[in-house]
C-alpha cells in the first residue's frame, strides 16, 4: 500500500546560507471512485483511509443515503493510481445514472467537471438537529484539532477535518492534501464508527466554501467550525439549510454567521 508521506532530499536556501535537508512530504495519487463498474470521479488524494474516503464521498455526494447501501467495497491498486470499487444496492444504482458526472481536477477539487451549473448548487435538505455547543469549545476547536494532525506535523502540507462533540472535544479526525477529501474521509469514518453525525460539529483547517457546506449538510452534521473565512454563497446555502457556521475560529475567538442558536455562552445562546 502506498504511504501518505515520503522522504525527499532537497536543498534549503535561507538568508544565512544553504543546507541539505531530508523532509517528509505528503504523497498524492489519482483515486477513482467507481460505482457499479463505472468511474464517477477521479481525484488527487492522500493514499490513506481510502475506505473512509469512498464511503464518505458516496454519502456526501448523495449517491447513497446510508452506508449499508454499498454492498461491496474494495480498494484496488494500479501502477497509475488506485480504484475504490463499490457495488450499490439496486435502487441506488438506478438513481446514480441520473447523476452521472466525470471529475478530473487538481488536489481536493470538489466541483471540476460537474455536468451543469444547476448541479453545482443542488438543493440541500434542512438540518434540524438541536445540537448545543459551548462558545469556549467553538473558540478553541481548531487549536484542539492540531493534536490530531500527524500528517501535517510530518509535512506541513495537509488539511484536517475533525468531529467535535460537546464536552468531549475532538473525538475523530482525518487528514488529506485536499480539504474536500479530508471532510469526505471524516464523514466515512463517522459511519464506520457508528457515530451519529447530528451529535457534533465539523472542524476544518480550511475556508468554508460551497462544497464544504454541501458535504456537511448532506452528512446530517448541524454545525461547521473553520479556521478561515466563508464565502458569501456558502453562507447563503448554510442559512437556507439550517447549518450553523462559525468561521475565523482561532486565537480564542470566532465569527458566527448562520444559525447562532446552537452556540451557548454559559446558560445563554449566542445571538
Amino acid at each position: 500500500m502506498r504511504q501518505a508521506a515520503i522522504s525527499q532530499a532537497g536543498l534549503s536556501v535561507q538568508r544565512d546560507g544553504r543546507r541539505a535537508v531530508l523532509r517528509s512530504l505528503p504523497d498524492e495519487v489519482p483515486v477513482a471512485m467507481v460505482f457499479n463498474g463505472t468511474t464517477q470521479a477521479v481525484m488527487m488524494a492522500s493514499p490513506a483511509d481510502l475506505c473512509d474516503f469512498a464511503r464518505g464521498f458516496a454519502r456526501s455526494e448523495g449517491i447513497v443515503e446510508t452506508v449499508d447501501q454499498i454492498e461491496t467495497l474494495e480498494i484496488v491498486e494500479h501502477d497509475a493510481g488506485i480504484e475504490a470499487r463499490m457495488w450499490l444496492a439496486d435502487d441506488r444504482g438506478a438513481q446514480l445514472k441520473a447523476r452521472r458526472r466525470a471529475l478530473l481536477g487538481p488536489v481536493g477539487c470538489g466541483l471540476c467537471g460537474i455536468d451543469s451549473l444547476e448541479a453545482a448548487l443542488r438543493p440541500l435538505p434542512c438540518v434540524t438537529a438541536s445540537l448545543h455547543l459551548d462558545a469556549s469549545e467553538v473558540a478553541h476547536a481548531t487549536d484542539a484539532l492540531r493534536a490530531h494532525q500527524p500528517l501535517h506535523d510530518q509535512t506541513h502540507a495537509a488539511h484536517a477535518a475533525g468531529f467535535l462533540q460537546p464536552g468531549q472535544g475532538i473525538v475523530l479526525a482525518r487528514e488529506d492534501v485536499g480539504r474536500h477529501n479530508a471532510l469526505d474521509k471524516l464523514i466515512g469514518a463517522l459511519d464506520a464508527r457508528g457515530l451519529d453525525p447530528a451529535s457534533g460539529a465539523v472542524v476544518l483547517t480550511s475556508r468554508v466554501s460551497v462544497e464544504m457546506v454541501q458535504k456537511t449538510v448532506m452528512a446530517g452534521i448541524p454545525a461547521l467550525i473553520a479556521v478561515s473565512a466563508p464565502t458569501a454563497q456558502a453562507l447563503r446555502l448554510a442559512q437556507d439549510a439550517g447549518l450553523t457556521v462559525a468561521a475565523f475560529a482561532r486565537g480564542g475567538g470566532f465569527d458566527l454567521y448562520a444559525h447562532p442558536e446552537r452556540i451557548i455562552d454559559g446558560e445563554r445562546h449566542v445571538v
